[in-house]
């Protein structure tokens, strides 16, 4: 009785903010089924690791401990893995009949450029300023990545931020594309022109985006490699079941434990800061200006087009695949019943994954050379 007394004494207020947050994080899975293999994971992790004494994070073999410093921190396994899993789930098929939603996927990045360019005004180093810039392209194991590379001392309010908000699309996106479109412009059809793909150019597209990404870009040829070889698996035709492999057991037990492995970082004397509010800011600013780059470059298409683009379109262009694409089908139906845009939306969303990871490996490249 007398040792539970004790460590009911230890308990501090912050720890007791991070086990609300948990809380909060466990009933937006459950309640509200907002990505609930990722929030679970996370919000029950914030609240193990936030027990006085707690014996999962003890430097001499805690589990939660173990797991991040081999999976995440030593080797940065478990994102990449997870990207494998991720290439294997994506069809380029909508993508390869409409090339120029690469354009999209280009301009869903402009957020993370903007917000570079504010951390750093605001006063965060070069390094950090990148690593809290790179949430906005809303893909985490891409966020997880870039802050260690650059060794950015704020890599777990970074990481908790960016999956927080891959979590948050389906609400925070509608709100953003309502702003920067009218109802005419939500209502806009789009016929699906289903080009017959060949399957030599569904095997060499992989290769081909792995060596050009890796001249352009060499920081990102960890997440793009595993992103299209999770994709070669998926179409050489010869491994079906190590791709459903990787599109179902691979990518859920990766994304459960990678949940609970990200709340490590999650300890409230590391996460109950104000530079973390900043962040959270910050972090939600570069996913806003991202959705508005996507949504304004497709109203800009428009002007040179003779089949118009709905705009919303253009907000798929973030990587939070296939989240984003659902959310711009759900906004199409909801306009008119008879509009289903989510071919084109995952062919723009499909090419945002891409693009934030070049996008990721870029800035990589240019923080350690200056």
């Amino acid at each position: 009785m007398d040792f539970l007394i004790e460590t009911v004494k230890q308990v501090t207020p912050e720890q007791i903010v991070m086990w609300l947050i948990g809380g909060l994080l466990i009933y937006l899975a459950i309640k509200k089924d907002i990505e609930p293999a990722l929030l679970l994971p996370m919000g029950f992790g914030a609240i193990l690791v936030n027990i006085p004494n707690s014996a999962v994070i003890a430097s001499d073999g805690g589990i939660i401990a173990s797991l991040f410093k081999v999976g995440i921190e030593a080797s940065e396994a478990m994102p990449l893995l997870l990207f494998i899993g991720i290439g294997a789930m994506i069809d380029f098929g909508p993508l390869l009949s409409n090339p120029k939603l690469f354009i999209l996927g280009g301009a869903a990045q402009l957020g993370i450029f903007v917000t570079l360019i504010l951390a750093t005004i605001i006063g965060f180093p070069l390094n950090d300023a990148a690593s809290i810039a790179i949430i906005g392209a809303a893909d985490g194991p891409t966020s997880i990545l870039v802050a260690l590379k650059l060794a950015s001392k704020y890599l777990g309010a970074i990481m908790v931020v960016a999956y927080s908000y891959m979590a948050l699309v389906p609400i925070v996106q509608p709100a953003v594309v309502k702003l920067c479109t009218t109802k005419k412009e939500r209502r806009i059809k789009m016929k699906y022109h289903a080009a017959q793909v060949s399957k030599l150019t569904r095997i060499l597209f992989p290769v081909i985006v792995t060596i050009i990404s890796g001249l352009i870009a060499p920081a990102s040829l960890s997440l793009v490699g595993m992103l299209m070889f999770g994709n070669l698996l998926r179409e050489c035709g010869v491994l079906n079941t190590l791709s459903e492999t990787a599109q179902n057991t691979l990518s859920n037990l990766i994304t459960l434990l990678l949940g609970i492995t990200i709340a490590f970082q999650m300890q409230a004397e590391q996460f109950v800061t104000w530079e973390t509010l900043m962040i959270m800011g910050l972090g939600l600013f570069a996913f806003v200006f991202d959705t508005i780059g996507g949504v304004m470059c497709a109203k800009l298409m428009n002007l040179f087009s003779k089949e118009k683009i709905n705009p919303m379109i253009g907000a798929a262009g973030i990587s939070a695949f296939p989240m984003a694409a659902r959310v711009v089908e759900k906004m199409g139906v909801k306009e008119d019943s008879t509009n289903h845009l989510l071919m084109h939306a995952v062919g723009a969303n499909v090419s945002g994954q891409i693009a934030s990871a070049i996008v990721g490996g870029l800035i990589i490249g240019l923080v350690q050379a200056l």
